[in-house]
């Protein structure tokens, strides 16, 4: 892991950044600056619950990519910048998450520091990326599916894809067929880890990170923000299903290469 100049402490990069596919997870954090955490009295496997855990290593079959450790309970890196900072419970599925019910404008600025931090230090990156031609960002997350309780039955598969592809703010006249390859590769049971339940916009269509990079870099810059459902894991426990945890793993590896052969084509 390298930390190439002017990040902070919650945020590095991982591999040459010589493009053209890249990731990041920026929910997999768990880590709490120590002023946050004296004042949050959210119970950690709560917050822990709340949190994409493992993602990080999601993105991991990604070369080069983004490791960020704060948990979005400092700041939530995929919201926009005036609703990053979780004040309030109704900010966050009414959660109670600070001492005194809401949070000091001391802390709430310097949270703002750590969200800054990260796309301060994003930008530059993608910048480089973005004048050698179009390149693509997977925004790797995870989603919960059953809130109603461990014992009690899962959300219905109609509305829950094992990945939904977000692609909410993506230029589809350009990226439509990239999308297209990608579901397909995830499908494809031949690539050896398939099929994948991959549905593209069911229960999330991207947030912030993918609107910056699409406004940021028009026709150039590509974000599929992918939800895992936590089938990989017990969202009650935090334990890890590693079978199945590596069969996601798989299965975003298996379809990097038609990413790459997508992306040749437009350039």
């Amino acid at each position: 892991m390298t930390d190439l100049g002017g990040t902070s402490d919650a945020v590095a990069f991982v591999g040459e950044w010589h493009g053209p596919v890249v990731a990041t997870a920026v929910h997999a954090g768990h880590e709490l600056r120590p002023a946050i955490a004296e004042a949050m009295v959210l119970d950690e496997a709560e917050r822990f619950r709340e949190e994409d855990p493992f993602t990080d290593r999601l993105a991991a079959v990604v070369p080069d990519r983004v490791v960020t450790t704060r948990s979005r309970f400092e700041a939530d890196l995929n919201r926009p910048r005036r609703e990053a900072v979780y004040r309030t419970p109704d900010d966050c599925w009414g959660l109670d998450v600070w001492r005194d019910g809401d949070l000091s404008d001391e802390l709430f600025e310097g949270s703002l520091a750590t969200y800054d931090a990260f796309y301060d230090a994003l930008a530059p990156r993608l910048d480089r990326l973005a004048e050698r031609g179009p390149f693509v960002l997977l925004d790797v997350h995870s989603y919960n599916h059953r809130r109603d309780g461990a014992d009690e039955p899962p959300a219905p598969v109609s509305e829950n894809p094992e990945v939904n592809v977000g692609t909410g703010s993506l230029d589809h006249d350009l990226f439509g067929p990239l999308v297209e390859r990608f579901m397909g590769d995830l499908r494809d049971a031949s690539l050896g880890c398939g099929p994948m339940d991959a549905r593209e916009n069911v229960a999330f269509e991207g947030r912030n990170l993918a609107w910056w990079v699409h406004d940021r870099y028009p026709r150039v810059g590509c974000v599929l923000a992918l939800e895992f459902k936590k089938t990989f894991m017990d969202e009650w426990t935090g334990e890890l299903h590693d079978d199945r945890f590596r069969r996601a793993q798989q299965g975003l590896a298996a379809a990097l290469p038609g990413l790459h052969d997508e992306l040749a084509r437009l350039r």
